[in-house]
């Protein structure tokens, strides 16, 4: 299908016999209208309407917005007056925003158990993705969405991005000098990351569901039938939808899911595990509820090699002093504190990390891949998700990180690719 601004490319193509120079139009950092990219955010609920992502620049501009809630899309519609001076294209259902042909980035800030579907939907349309995290509430659509990317050629950045920049939670650095000090080696191997409250993890730990939920009317303005989508039906509860939705299993993980790919995707990269996974999943929770998601103590994750990551959780928030990482030669503690001497002198004398391309407009335009694509987002997802399955489970797993499925265990395969209410489908 050729898009509007395709259309109009060749029409101006057809009409200039001239070419003029970008200086000549409007200086160096000029961008012309036909070069431009779009967007549209599915999602107008806290993250999609944050100042982070809805922007609209010379760039990337906003054109469209999507809701299943009338009040959270008439909110959006109203900052885009408020903030750029325009009204946005209004939908409510993603499909459609998804097939406007003057959009080319689709942003999917919704419930991650819609994220899965989304992306792969984007992709076959022909859309480059943003994707909130985590990637996919299970494991088998997050294979879904790295298939459907690569297939139709697109970019994809799943939004975490302490693995490139900012200070990493509670450590007082970016990962650039971690890195460099494991890379080098002071610390042996193999290596044990802890996360724990003294990294902050504790933050939205407990996202935690009721129970017991009683069926309430529907508002006027929620389409609850979409809002559940391909997640088995279930009556309405105020607690089940929007800011508390992240407490039920059918749309999310807790604490873990929604806090668990920030965390740990940055140690997948410390550690050089963008493509594996752990091959041990170990818990220590409470029974978990069918339905509501409730809190846990501690998550072990065990690497062929024997390294390690060790998510605490209830009851080791004010627990001592914890390394971060520990080897045979050193640990390291929030605040870059090292045990080994003049540790920052030693590895400035070593190589810097390979660079990485961390601009996702820039991807888009060049059609290099993003620092943070589905692929490595599919594995870091991948960790929260092992764990989720072994929680639900309340018993140690054992995964085999080729076949991407459990080692003898049916009811922990039967978690990775979980049905999908009709007519939802990947």
């Amino acid at each position: 299908m050729t898009s509007r601004r395709n259309f109009l490319k060749t029409l101006g193509g057809m009409a200039l016999l001239t070419v003029v120079p970008r200086h000549v139009l409007g200086g160096p950092n000029f961008i012309a209208p036909s070069d431009q990219l779009t967007k549209g955010i599915i999602g107008m609920g806290g993250i999609g309407k944050s100042s982070y992502h809805f922007t609209s620049t010379k760039e990337c501009r906003l054109v469209a917005v999507c809701d299943v809630d009338r009040r959270h899309l008439e909110s959006g519609i109203e900052l885009g007056k408020q903030k750029f001076g325009e009204t946005l294209q209004a939908y409510t259902d993603f499909r459609d925003l998804i097939a406007d042909p003057n959009i080319d980035i689709v942003h999917i800030a919704t419930p991650p158990h819609w994220h899965g579907i989304m992306a792969v939907e984007a992709a076959r349309a022909g859309k480059d993705i943003w994707c909130e995290k985590p990637m996919t509430r299970t494991i088998g659509e997050s294979k879904r969405v790295v298939e459907a990317v690569r297939r139709n050629n697109r970019i994809f950045r799943l939004n975490t991005w302490f693995r490139f920049k900012d200070t990493f939670y509670g450590l007082g650095t970016t990962v650039e000098p971690l890195k460099k000090l494991i890379d080098s080696g002071l610390l042996g191997w193999p290596l044990k990351v802890t996360i724990s409250g003294a990294t902050g993890f504790t933050w939205k730990f407990f996202w935690i569901g009721r129970d017991h939920l009683d069926p309430e009317p529907v508002p006027a303005e929620l389409d609850y039938d979409m809002w559940l989508g391909p997640a088995p039906w279930k009556p309405y509860n105020a607690h089940r939808v929007h800011q508390t939705f992240r407490g039920y299993w059918d749309y999310d993980g807790g604490g873990l899911t929604d806090m668990g790919q920030h965390y740990m995707d940055p140690v997948q990269y410390l550690l050089g595990k963008d493509d594996t996974s752990p091959v041990k999943i170990e818990v220590d929770a409470p029974e978990q509820h069918y339905d509501a998601v409730g809190i846990w103590r501690k998550i072990v994750y065990t690497y062929e090699d024997g390294c390690q990551i060790v998510l605490e959780g209830e009851g080791y928030e004010t627990l001592g002093k914890v390394p971060y990482i520990e080897g045979p030669g050193g640990k390291v503690y929030r605040g870059f504190e090292c045990t080994i001497p003049n540790v920052m002198e030693k590895i400035s004398e070593m190589p810097d990390p390979e660079p990485q391309n961390t601009d996702f407009l820039e991807c888009v335009r060049t059609r290099r891949r993003f620092a943070l694509d589905e692929r490595i987002g599919h594995r870091s997802c991948t960790l929260v998700n092992l764990g989720a399955c072994a929680l639900r489970l309340n018993r140690t797993l054992h995964f085999d990180p080729e076949t991407q499925l459990f080692v003898g265990d049916d009811a922990a395969n039967r978690l990775i690719d979980q049905p999908m209410r009709g007519p939802w489908h990947i």
